[in-house]
């Protein structure tokens, strides 16, 4: 069976750990990766610390463990598509299929579009195009440059600078246009 979008790659993972200082101390200075960004625990409970080890901002991120991992390890992990549209088709397609869809829109850093939703085994996945590039120069997109958003329509409306929300597909467009429109 084919599916209306295809997944690029395993864009990151997420976990939960005992000790968010510990675990950072050992990911940076033992496997040598670097710190994107870091939610407080005002942001996530426990905090959280963005880890790259190319140019996507993140690839790792690690999760302090606050209670809320009730014994699992696996936050979630994330799969990048190549577009936009494919995001909003893959929307479609998991409600089509009874998905149950925990979130779609747009989170804070990394600025990615994405849905996520569980897999029959409750394990929390990701789908998502745009996650942010950090550049030679190591920085990340500034907070106060990210857009959260809690649809993917909005997240189209209001796109954060540099980050291209064209709908290509013509029927995807018209539909963004009509519900805008019902605004």
């Amino acid at each position: 069976m084919s599916t209306p979008f295809a997944v690029r790659k395993i864009g990151h993972a997420v976990i939960f750990v005992s000790d968010i200082e510990r675990s950072k101390r050992f990911y940076t200075e033992v496997l040598g990766f670097q710190i994107s960004d870091v939610y407080p625990g005002s942001m996530m409970p426990g905090g959280m610390v963005f880890l790259r080890c190319n140019g996507d901002h993140h690839c790792l991120a690690l999760v302090g463990d606050k209670g809320e991992a009730n014994g699992k390890s696996l936050h979630h992990l994330a799969f990048e598509l190549a577009t936009l549209d494919e995001v909003f088709r893959a929307r479609d397609h998991l409600k089509a299929h009874g998905t149950r869809i925990t979130f779609e829109g747009r989170r804070r850093a990394g600025c990615q579009v994405a849905v996520e939703f569980l897999d029959p085994d409750g394990h929390h996945l990701e789908l998502y195009w745009a996650v942010d590039q950090i550049g030679s120069d190591g920085r990340s997109r500034p907070a106060e440059e990210w857009r959260q958003t809690a649809s993917l329509e909005e997240a189209v409306r209001t796109a954060p600078p540099g980050q291209d929300t064209t709908v290509h597909d013509a029927g995807l467009r018209a539909r963004l246009e009509a519900a805008t429109d019902r605004l």
